[in-house]
């Protein structure tokens, strides 16, 4: 599901089932973060898959990427594997106004 910043954020601080998903790369990451971001990167292939299998999925994910592309992509393959809840964020890290670290 496609979220707006604000829909997102707020959502995502409502949920205490919720972990925040950054599908960018590694360099991508070292230049800021949402605060609490488990880092997978989607341009893995495969590897994406394998390491987004062992999450957990009765878990609420909140997924990002720079732009909003990469990660309505890794919601898409995660509703394949059976993650029933996940909330791309619209606009990506490139738009986020929120706190980072």
């Amino acid at each position: 599901m496609n979220l707006s910043q604000n829909e997102w954020w707020s959502q995502y601080l409502g949920d205490a089932n919720a972990v925040i998903l950054d599908v960018r790369t590694e360099d991508e990451v070292a230049n800021g973060k949402i605060p609490g971001a488990i880092n997978i990167d989607i341009y893995k292939g495969q590897g994406f898959v394998y390491q987004v299998d062992e999450l957990d999925k009765t878990k609420n994910y909140y997924v990002y990427c720079a732009a909003g592309v990469r990660s309505a992509n890794a919601c898409g393959v995660m509703q394949q594997m059976g993650f029933e809840k996940t909330y791309n964020l619209v606009g990506g890290f490139s738009n986020w106004e929120g706190p980072t670290e």
